[in-house]
Protein backbone atom coordinates (compact mmCIF):
# COMPACT_ATOMS: atom_id res chain seq x y z
CA UNK A 1 0.00 0.00 0.00
CA UNK A 2 2.65 2.21 0.59
CA UNK A 3 4.47 1.65 -2.29
CA UNK A 4 1.53 2.41 -4.04
CA UNK A 5 1.27 5.89 -2.70
CA UNK A 6 4.94 6.54 -3.26
CA UNK A 7 4.44 6.17 -7.15
CA UNK A 8 1.27 8.64 -6.85
CA UNK A 9 2.66 11.74 -8.66
CA UNK A 10 2.68 14.95 -6.57
CA UNK A 11 0.09 16.53 -9.80
CA UNK A 12 -2.30 13.94 -8.82
CA UNK A 13 -2.39 15.07 -5.05
CA UNK A 14 -3.10 18.53 -5.94
CA UNK A 15 -5.63 17.90 -8.33
CA UNK A 16 -7.22 15.75 -5.93
CA UNK A 17 -7.01 18.03 -2.86
CA UNK A 18 -8.16 20.84 -5.79
CA UNK A 19 -11.61 18.75 -6.09
CA UNK A 20 -11.95 17.89 -2.76
CA UNK A 21 -12.00 21.39 -1.33
CA UNK A 22 -14.21 22.87 -4.24
CA UNK A 23 -16.57 19.99 -3.44
CA UNK A 24 -16.56 21.30 0.13
CA UNK A 25 -16.84 24.77 -0.53
CA UNK A 26 -19.97 24.01 -2.81
CA UNK A 27 -21.40 22.13 0.17
CA UNK A 28 -20.94 24.82 2.66
CA UNK A 29 -22.26 27.15 0.15
CA UNK A 30 -25.12 24.65 -0.18
CA UNK A 31 -25.72 24.46 3.41
CA UNK A 32 -25.52 28.13 4.02
CA UNK A 33 -28.01 28.52 1.22
CA UNK A 34 -30.51 25.85 3.14
CA UNK A 35 -29.99 27.57 6.45
CA UNK A 36 -30.62 31.09 5.03
CA UNK A 37 -33.76 29.67 2.84
CA UNK A 38 -35.62 28.10 6.16
CA UNK A 39 -34.42 31.40 8.30
CA UNK A 40 -36.32 33.02 5.78
CA UNK A 41 -39.36 31.30 5.23
CA UNK A 42 -39.43 31.33 9.13
CA UNK A 43 -39.33 34.65 9.52
CA UNK A 44 -42.00 34.99 6.62
CA UNK A 45 -44.16 32.68 8.83
CA UNK A 46 -43.97 35.16 11.19
CA UNK A 47 -44.75 37.87 9.48
CA UNK A 48 -47.80 36.49 7.69
CA UNK A 49 -49.68 35.10 11.07
CA UNK A 50 -49.14 38.66 12.36
CA UNK A 51 -50.36 40.68 9.31
CA UNK A 52 -54.46 41.99 10.93
CA UNK A 53 -54.77 42.97 7.06
CA UNK A 54 -55.08 39.64 5.72
CA UNK A 55 -58.18 37.70 6.68
CA UNK A 56 -57.92 35.27 9.29
CA UNK A 57 -59.63 32.61 7.42
CA UNK A 58 -56.94 33.21 4.43
CA UNK A 59 -54.58 33.56 6.66
CA UNK A 60 -53.08 30.01 7.10
CA UNK A 61 -52.49 28.66 3.93
CA UNK A 62 -51.39 32.09 2.63
CA UNK A 63 -48.25 31.44 5.45
CA UNK A 64 -48.01 28.26 5.02
CA UNK A 65 -47.72 28.51 0.77
CA UNK A 66 -45.70 31.55 1.32
CA UNK A 67 -43.10 29.14 3.65
CA UNK A 68 -43.09 26.31 1.34
CA UNK A 69 -42.11 28.44 -1.20
CA UNK A 70 -39.31 29.78 -0.18
CA UNK A 71 -37.97 26.34 1.05
CA UNK A 72 -38.36 24.59 -2.47
CA UNK A 73 -36.53 27.56 -3.48
CA UNK A 74 -34.09 27.19 -1.59
CA UNK A 75 -33.64 23.75 -1.62
CA UNK A 76 -33.44 24.13 -5.77
CA UNK A 77 -30.22 26.49 -5.26
CA UNK A 78 -28.71 24.30 -3.10
CA UNK A 79 -29.01 21.33 -5.09
CA UNK A 80 -27.99 23.38 -7.80
CA UNK A 81 -24.67 24.35 -5.84
CA UNK A 82 -23.58 20.58 -5.92
CA UNK A 83 -23.91 20.46 -9.71
CA UNK A 84 -27.17 18.65 -9.92
CA UNK A 85 -28.93 20.28 -12.60
CA UNK A 86 -32.81 22.06 -12.26
CA UNK A 87 -33.71 20.36 -15.42
CA UNK A 88 -32.98 17.27 -13.67
CA UNK A 89 -34.87 18.30 -10.59
CA UNK A 90 -37.62 19.34 -12.35
CA UNK A 91 -38.19 15.95 -13.61
CA UNK A 92 -37.94 14.33 -10.97
CA UNK A 93 -40.04 16.52 -8.79
CA UNK A 94 -42.87 15.52 -11.79
CA UNK A 95 -42.10 12.21 -11.33
CA UNK A 96 -42.61 11.92 -7.71
CA UNK A 97 -45.80 14.12 -7.97
CA UNK A 98 -47.52 11.86 -10.45
CA UNK A 99 -46.75 8.86 -8.25
CA UNK A 100 -47.89 10.68 -4.94
CA UNK A 101 -51.00 11.74 -7.00
CA UNK A 102 -51.86 8.47 -7.77
CA UNK A 103 -51.14 7.18 -3.87
CA UNK A 104 -52.80 10.01 -2.30
CA UNK A 105 -56.14 10.48 -3.90
CA UNK A 106 -58.01 11.54 -0.88
CA UNK A 107 -55.60 13.75 -0.09
CA UNK A 108 -55.27 15.56 -3.36
CA UNK A 109 -59.31 15.63 -2.84
CA UNK A 110 -59.17 17.02 0.37
CA UNK A 111 -56.40 20.00 -1.19
CA UNK A 112 -59.62 20.54 -3.87
CA UNK A 113 -61.90 20.49 -1.21
CA UNK A 114 -59.80 23.46 0.69
CA UNK A 115 -59.20 25.56 -2.36
CA UNK A 116 -62.69 25.67 -2.94
CA UNK A 117 -63.70 26.28 0.35
CA UNK A 118 -61.36 29.06 0.68
CA UNK A 119 -62.34 30.40 -2.87
CA UNK A 120 -66.26 30.29 -2.38
CA UNK A 121 -65.87 30.96 1.28
CA UNK A 122 -69.03 29.09 2.87
CA UNK A 123 -67.96 30.16 6.20
CA UNK A 124 -64.82 32.29 7.54
CA UNK A 125 -62.98 32.10 11.03
CA UNK A 126 -65.38 32.59 14.10
CA UNK A 127 -69.01 30.71 12.08
CA UNK A 128 -70.60 28.46 14.00
CA UNK A 129 -71.36 25.59 11.48
CA UNK A 130 -72.72 22.29 10.80
CA UNK A 131 -72.00 19.65 8.26
CA UNK A 132 -70.28 16.64 7.18
CA UNK A 133 -74.19 15.59 6.91
CA UNK A 134 -74.98 16.58 10.08
CA UNK A 135 -72.04 14.96 11.81
CA UNK A 136 -70.46 17.87 12.43
CA UNK A 137 -70.68 20.92 14.23
CA UNK A 138 -68.64 24.01 15.90
CA UNK A 139 -67.09 26.66 15.84
CA UNK A 140 -64.45 27.04 12.53
CA UNK A 141 -61.19 28.02 14.23
CA UNK A 142 -58.55 27.38 11.16
CA UNK A 143 -58.91 26.70 7.70
CA UNK A 144 -55.84 24.60 6.10
CA UNK A 145 -55.30 22.78 2.94
CA UNK A 146 -55.94 19.56 3.87
CA UNK A 147 -57.86 19.91 6.94
CA UNK A 148 -60.70 22.38 8.65
CA UNK A 149 -60.08 22.78 12.92
CA UNK A 150 -63.48 23.05 14.78
CA UNK A 151 -63.74 23.96 18.52
CA UNK A 152 -67.43 21.98 19.19
CA UNK A 153 -69.86 23.32 21.72
CA UNK A 154 -68.20 21.30 25.08
CA UNK A 155 -64.37 22.72 23.86
CA UNK A 156 -63.15 19.49 21.96
CA UNK A 157 -61.07 20.28 19.00
CA UNK A 158 -61.72 18.22 16.05
CA UNK A 159 -60.04 18.35 12.80
CA UNK A 160 -62.62 17.67 9.96
CA UNK A 161 -61.46 16.58 6.26
CA UNK A 162 -61.95 19.79 3.82
CA UNK A 163 -63.32 17.16 1.62
CA UNK A 164 -65.98 15.38 4.81
CA UNK A 165 -67.42 19.14 4.70
CA UNK A 166 -67.30 20.24 0.45
CA UNK A 167 -69.32 17.37 -0.32
CA UNK A 168 -72.46 17.52 2.02
CA UNK A 169 -74.51 20.63 2.57
CA UNK A 170 -72.92 23.22 4.83
CA UNK A 171 -75.40 25.16 7.43
CA UNK A 172 -73.91 28.49 8.50
CA UNK A 173 -75.37 29.64 11.45
CA UNK A 174 -73.27 32.97 11.66
CA UNK A 175 -73.77 33.83 8.17
CA UNK A 176 -76.85 36.02 8.89
CA UNK A 177 -77.42 39.01 11.25
CA UNK A 178 -80.22 38.29 12.50
CA UNK A 179 -81.92 34.80 13.60
CA UNK A 180 -85.63 33.54 14.79
CA UNK A 181 -86.84 31.22 17.86
CA UNK A 182 -89.85 29.08 17.71
CA UNK A 183 -90.28 28.27 21.26
CA UNK A 184 -93.50 25.87 22.01
CA UNK A 185 -95.37 25.73 25.02
CA UNK A 186 -97.93 23.88 26.57
CA UNK A 187 -101.41 25.49 27.63
CA UNK A 188 -103.95 23.55 28.95
CA UNK A 189 -107.18 23.57 26.98
CA UNK A 190 -109.15 24.10 30.14
CA UNK A 191 -107.58 27.45 30.29
CA UNK A 192 -108.39 30.75 29.04
CA UNK A 193 -106.32 30.15 25.64
CA UNK A 194 -106.58 33.51 24.76
CA UNK A 195 -105.23 34.75 28.26
CA UNK A 196 -102.23 32.72 27.70
CA UNK A 197 -101.64 34.35 24.16
CA UNK A 198 -101.52 38.29 25.30
CA UNK A 199 -99.72 37.10 28.34
CA UNK A 200 -96.46 35.69 26.33
CA UNK A 201 -96.79 38.23 23.58
CA UNK A 202 -96.45 40.89 26.30
CA UNK A 203 -93.63 38.83 27.59
CA UNK A 204 -91.69 38.67 24.40
CA UNK A 205 -92.25 42.79 24.11
CA UNK A 206 -90.72 43.26 27.17
CA UNK A 207 -87.59 41.78 26.19
CA UNK A 208 -84.99 44.32 24.65
CA UNK A 209 -83.19 41.81 22.29
CA UNK A 210 -86.42 40.83 20.61
CA UNK A 211 -86.59 43.04 17.34
CA UNK A 212 -89.84 44.94 16.85
CA UNK A 213 -89.52 44.04 12.91
CA UNK A 214 -90.48 41.66 12.09
CA UNK A 215 -93.33 42.05 14.77
CA UNK A 216 -92.82 39.22 17.73
CA UNK A 217 -96.02 36.25 17.19
CA UNK A 218 -97.54 34.01 18.89
CA UNK A 219 -99.89 31.71 17.71
CA UNK A 220 -101.50 28.59 18.85
CA UNK A 221 -99.79 25.46 17.11
CA UNK A 222 -101.54 23.17 17.36
CA UNK A 223 -103.41 20.76 19.91
CA UNK A 224 -102.57 17.26 20.99
CA UNK A 225 -104.92 15.65 23.45
CA UNK A 226 -105.85 17.81 26.20
CA UNK A 227 -103.54 20.55 25.78
CA UNK A 228 -103.19 23.58 23.49
CA UNK A 229 -99.74 24.08 22.03
CA UNK A 230 -98.73 27.38 21.96
CA UNK A 231 -95.41 29.04 19.63
CA UNK A 232 -93.67 31.96 20.02
CA UNK A 233 -92.13 33.36 17.05
CA UNK A 234 -89.68 36.11 17.70
CA UNK A 235 -86.31 37.18 15.95
CA UNK A 236 -83.17 38.53 17.19
CA UNK A 237 -79.53 39.28 16.55
CA UNK A 238 -77.45 36.45 16.27
CA UNK A 239 -74.81 37.51 18.81
CA UNK A 240 -78.00 37.17 21.43
CA UNK A 241 -79.97 34.71 20.18
CA UNK A 242 -79.19 31.90 22.76
CA UNK A 243 -78.52 34.21 25.69
CA UNK A 244 -82.54 35.13 24.64
CA UNK A 245 -84.03 31.78 24.48
CA UNK A 246 -82.18 30.75 27.62
CA UNK A 247 -84.13 33.36 29.06
CA UNK A 248 -87.55 33.46 27.47
CA UNK A 249 -87.57 29.89 28.38
CA UNK A 250 -86.98 30.60 32.03
CA UNK A 251 -89.67 32.59 31.85
CA UNK A 252 -92.61 31.37 29.73
CA UNK A 253 -93.54 29.15 32.81
CA UNK A 254 -94.21 31.63 35.43
CA UNK A 255 -95.64 34.18 33.32
CA UNK A 256 -98.24 31.46 32.21
CA UNK A 257 -99.07 31.02 36.29
CA UNK A 258 -99.20 34.60 36.74
CA UNK A 259 -101.66 34.46 33.93
CA UNK A 260 -104.00 31.55 35.88
CA UNK A 261 -102.73 29.20 32.95
CA UNK A 262 -101.54 25.52 34.64
CA UNK A 263 -99.52 22.86 33.79
CA UNK A 264 -101.50 20.52 31.49
CA UNK A 265 -102.26 16.79 32.46
CA UNK A 266 -102.29 14.54 29.21
CA UNK A 267 -105.51 12.52 29.74
CA UNK A 268 -107.32 10.31 26.95
CA UNK A 269 -110.76 9.03 27.31
CA UNK A 270 -111.15 5.36 26.44
CA UNK A 271 -114.90 3.72 25.78
CA UNK A 272 -115.48 0.47 25.61
CA UNK A 273 -117.96 -0.71 23.59
CA UNK A 274 -119.41 -3.99 22.84
CA UNK A 275 -121.32 -5.71 19.91
CA UNK A 276 -124.43 -7.87 20.12
CA UNK A 277 -122.41 -10.77 19.52
CA UNK A 278 -120.68 -9.91 22.71
CA UNK A 279 -122.97 -9.29 25.10
CA UNK A 280 -124.87 -12.68 24.54
CA UNK A 281 -122.04 -14.92 23.92
CA UNK A 282 -121.57 -17.54 26.91
CA UNK A 283 -118.34 -15.64 27.79
CA UNK A 284 -120.68 -12.46 28.93
CA UNK A 285 -123.42 -14.37 30.58
CA UNK A 286 -120.98 -16.01 32.95
CA UNK A 287 -119.54 -12.72 33.68
CA UNK A 288 -122.83 -11.52 34.10
CA UNK A 289 -123.59 -14.32 36.79
CA UNK A 290 -120.74 -14.10 38.60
Amino acid sequence: MQSLLDHIHPSNWSFLWDALSAFAMRLVAAAAILWIGWWVARRIGRWFAGQGSIDATLRPIVRDSAKWSVRIVALIGALSQLGIQTASIVAVLGAAGLAIGLALQGTLQNIAAGIMLLLLRPFKVGDYIDGGNGNVAGTVEEVNLFTTRLTKPDGICEFVPNSALWSNSIRNYSRNPTRRLDLEVEVSVRDDVNRAIDALRALADADPRVLREPAPQVMVSRFDDSTAVLNIRVWAKTDVFWDMRWDLSRKVRQTLNDAQCSLPLRTRELHIVQTPQEQHSPQAAQQQTH
